[in-house]
């Protein structure tokens, strides 16, 4: 499989789906043009943890795995049940390196247990309750069974995070209908703190409280242990359906109440468009549908990650991608796999 690495979106997610489809199918891939188009173009630290982390699972043979390799070259063996102990090495995103592995391992025949080192609450990554609370519930729901637990929290740049995988065999494939998310049963707020003044987080909630109309009760605030500063905040819509996520980061120069109005501003547009996905987890949930057994549900116009992620699955699998506008900034996406999917070209 060889694929133009700049391609669409361009950026580090393409590489990790390219992985992630290589392991469940067996194609060898080699990857050009990685990252051409940013800033600073190849392999970067966090994407070379994907690469070691998805070779340790499958004994792939690998070429090109350098810092700022422009091309890679991955000829997967039989993905491994097991024991893994993955340290990114910097406090790039372990979560992104457990979505690379997570479902390839699931289609072993008996369960692994992966411990992730590094970061656990980056900006342009998924968090931990991110993935705990709105990922893994629905992906369980299409066959697929994770649990996670958080043991040590890591923010950029010092990282030191620490997270425990147990990755369960597939059940039985279903496909995913979720087109309404049902009425809102509760609106919740979560701010982490590590070595910084409370007052920032008092902040925060006071602009969520107000932008989102929440009760005084909806809203905590946690002291955690991190290896340096850090600050995250969580806004969490528990809905008849699912759970939706939403994380925000806190900058130096930037003010919390721009911080928490940014989040507020997000929360707000999902609500308002009545869909039952927002942007992240319609963008997520492409290729655990691709694998199992397709499906269909409604969210925000696609963003360049979905299109790049259904463009990059469609190369791999004979599976039908469909969006189609359904209302103002409403939108139904559908993933139907054919021929099989996965299971008609898996080792």
């Amino acid at each position: 499989m060889d694929i133009d690495g700049s391609m669409g979106e361009g950026g580090g997610q393409l590489l990790r789906t390219a992985l992630t489809l290589a392991m469940c199918t067996g194609a060898p891939l080699r990857l050009r043009h990685i990252r051409a188009r940013r800033a600073r173009p190849g392999l970067r630290a966090q994407h070379l943890a994907a690469v070691h982390a998805a070779a340790a699972i499958c004994g792939a043979r690998v070429s090109g795995a350098t810092l700022a390799s422009g091309e890679l070259e991955f000829v997967p063996g039989a993905v491994r049940p097991g024991q893994y102990d993955i340290d990114v090495g910097t406090a790039g995103s372990t979560l992104l390196v457990l979505q690379t592995i997570l479902l390839p391992l699931s289609f072993c025949g008996a369960s692994s247990a992966v411990v992730l080192r590094g970061g656990t609450h980056n900006p342009l990554a998924p968090t931990f309750e991110f993935v705990r609370d709105a990922w893994l519930p629905l992906i369980e729901q299409v066959g697929f069974r994770a649990r996670l637990t958080l043991e040590r929290h890591g923010f950029e740049p010092h990282g030191g995070g620490v997270i425990r995988a147990s990755i369960e065999p597939h059940r039985p494939w279903r496909a995913l209908e979720l087109l309404e998310r049902g009425p809102v049963r509760r609106c919740s707020v979560q701010v982490l703190l590590s070595r910084l003044p409370e007052d920032i987080a008092r902040r925060e909630v006071a602009t969520l409280r107000e932008r989102l109309a929440l009760p005084e009760e909806s809203c905590r605030i946690e002291s955690v242990t991190a290896s340096g500063p850090g600050n995250a905040l969580h806004v969490r819509v528990d809905c008849a359906h699912l759970t939706t996520v939403f994380a925000a980061f806190g900058r130096r120069g930037v003010p919390a109440e721009t911080v928490a109005g940014r989040a507020a501003e997000e929360v707000r547009r999902y609500l308002d468009a009545d869909v039952a996905l927002d942007r992240h987890l319609a963008d997520q949930l492409l290729l655990p549908l691709a694998l199992a057994a397709g499906g269909r549900f409604s969210t925000l116009s696609p963003s360049g990650h979905t299109t790049t992620n259904a463009a990059v699955i469609g190369l791999f699998l004979p599976a039908a991608y469909e969006a189609r506008e359904i209302g103002p900034g409403r939108w139904a996406l559908a993933l139907r796999p054919s021929g099989g999917g996965v299971q008609s070209v898996a080792r």
